[in-house]
């Protein structure tokens, strides 16, 4: 395996990935840090915003020894290790974590969007999103005059069947 083609693992504070990012750029240091684009929900709003997809983590490539230097580097915690020895992450596992992002990529439902519940009772029923909780859905059914409470992972976006 080439030296290009060896990524490390860096562990930040919590919720402090994209300051370690950063952070770490202005040290000409190149780094990733996946993020995937998901509702955040207030009480008042849903907005989109992007969030890391594995939580503390960043991905450097660099080689070893400059590797222990970045645990000075503002928001980094330290280096994430695996038997004994810094964590080794190939190109390949990381070119696969691009293709997923870029496939997942505007997957996410938002109000307004049109499902179709694809389990239970109402199976094959479409309805449009009217609140979007952490687990579940709001759906305000037309054709039935109803609103109905569905879990997430129990419908589909009508454009994407």
């Amino acid at each position: 395996m080439m030296k290009e083609d060896i990524w490390f693992a860096l562990y930040t504070k919590p919720r402090a990935e994209k300051r370690a990012l950063t952070a770490l750029k202005k040290q000409n240091v190149e780094c990733y840090l996946p993020l995937h684009r998901t509702p955040r929900v207030w009480s008042d709003r849903i907005k989109m915003v992007d969030m890391p997809l594995f939580n503390s983590y960043i991905f450097v490539k660099c080689d070893e020894m400059e590797l222990y230097k970045l645990v000075y580097v503002d928001n980094i915690v330290r280096v994430v290790f695996f038997n004994g020895r810094p964590a080794v992450i190939r190109q390949d596992e990381i070119d696969a974590i691009q293709v997923f992002l870029k496939e997942a990529e505007g997957k996410t439902l938002c109000t307004g969007d049109e499902v179709e519940i694809l389990i239970g009772p109402m199976k094959h029923i479409f309805g449009k999103v009217t609140r979007i909780e952490k687990k579940y859905l709001i759906l305000q059914i037309k054709e039935l005059a109803v609103t109905v409470c569905v879990n997430t992972e129990s419908v589909a976006h009508k454009d994407r069947l």
